[in-house]
């Protein structure tokens, strides 16, 4: 199967830059994977399309602000973006530009309660960073950092919290579960209401989401690797839903990923956690989702291949193909698309 294979003609003007100011009414196009219909609605309708007994799964990773801009004792500017813990004040980072943060050079963030020194350079150009400050970390990023947007947003963000999910909890994610960037508080409630169950799952998303995939035949491409998380209580509610005929629904392709690595081969779920990389793509068999709640994704993308592994891939781009020629908005801060 070849990456070409998933690709559709998307104008940039219809990458989504800035969210519109209500959550919920972006516009929603639903997808009936058995017979690829496509129905044009807003995400507040999504209500009418989830039963009673059905399951909503939802990622509660929470986006760090990883984004942070300093200068070297020189002068220059340096950007610097956190991409994984590794313990002891210690970051794998980019940093740009790479070529000015060698082993021992140091950087300043804003009045200089935050400073850094290059470490370690590794094989792939990211460095290793070792922070020093006083207090907790977090506090300080929430001082300092600013919300690492993906690359085709080039737009700056004016409300930071538009870009983290109304059930946003658990710090870690260096990009936001963008599909649940739709839900309002209002809106869950009344989910809640309907006798729809709401369970949380934890993956924190990193910036692999975002590589292009450049492999020819797609099973030669290496899918990053990322941290999936869930608790005792998400595990009963969906072995819950299970057992009673209900389905599960995953709100993002985050999601998804997280209950197909953690399911046991019968579909059944325990407390457990792990580093997935796993790789959906057509052919592949759902052990646990039903149905599937997500943004718009770039052409060729791995993202594109797991939704056409759920809905076909004939379905999916014709579908695409159709958002395309109504306008629809497209990625982060785009509109959404329900499929069952």
């Amino acid at each position: 199967m070849k990456t070409s294979d998933f690709y559709y003609d998307l104008p940039e003007e219809l990458i989504a830059q800035t969210p519109l100011e209500k959550r919920d009414t972006s516009r929603l196009m639903v997808l009936d994977r058995q017979s690829g219909e496509v129905t044009h609605k807003h995400f507040y309708d999504i209500i009418d399309y989830l039963q009673p007994g059905d399951c909503l799964v939802m990622n509660d990773s929470r986006v760090l602000p990883a984004r942070l801009l300093g200068h070297r004792p020189t002068g220059g500017a340096v950007e610097v973006l956190l991409l994984r813990d590794l313990g002891n004040k210690r970051w794998e980072c980019l940093c740009k530009p790479g070529r000015k943060m060698q082993v021992g050079n140091e950087v300043t963030f804003g009045n200089g309660e935050l400073t850094a020194t290059v470490a370690e350079v590794k094989e792939d150009g990211n460095r290793v960073v070792e922070f020093h400050y006083e207090g907790i970390f977090l506090e300080v990023l929430e001082r300092l950092g600013k919300m690492p947007l993906p690359p085709y947003i080039k737009a700056e963000l004016q409300d930071q919290e538009r870009y983290q999910t109304v059930y946003s909890r658990e710090v870690g994610s260096a990009a936001a579960p963008t599909a649940g960037l739709h839900f309002t508080k209002e809106l869950l409630e009344k989910i809640r209401e309907k006798g729809v169950k709401t369970a949380f799952v934890t993956l924190h998303v990193g910036l692999g989401t975002f590589r292009p995939v450049k492999a020819e035949n797609i099973l030669e491409h290496h899918m990053h690797s990322e941290l999936c998380m869930m608790s005792a209580e998400t595990a009963q509610i969906l072995n819950e839903t299970k057992a009673v005929g209900g389905r599960v629904i995953c709100v993002g392709t985050t999601s998804c990923r997280t209950l197909e690595s953690l399911a046991k081969e019968d579909g059944t779920f325990e407390a457990s956690s792990k580093w997935t990389e796993i790789f959906i793509y057509p052919g592949y068999t759902f052990k646990a989702m039903d149905g599937l709640i997500t943004n718009f994704h770039l052409p060729e993308s791995t993202l594109v291949m797991l939704v056409s592994a759920f809905a076909g891939r004939e379905h999916v781009l014709s579908a695409y193909e159709q958002a395309v020629a109504e306008r629809y908005r497209f990625f982060s801060f785009g509109d959404a698309m329900c499929i069952l």
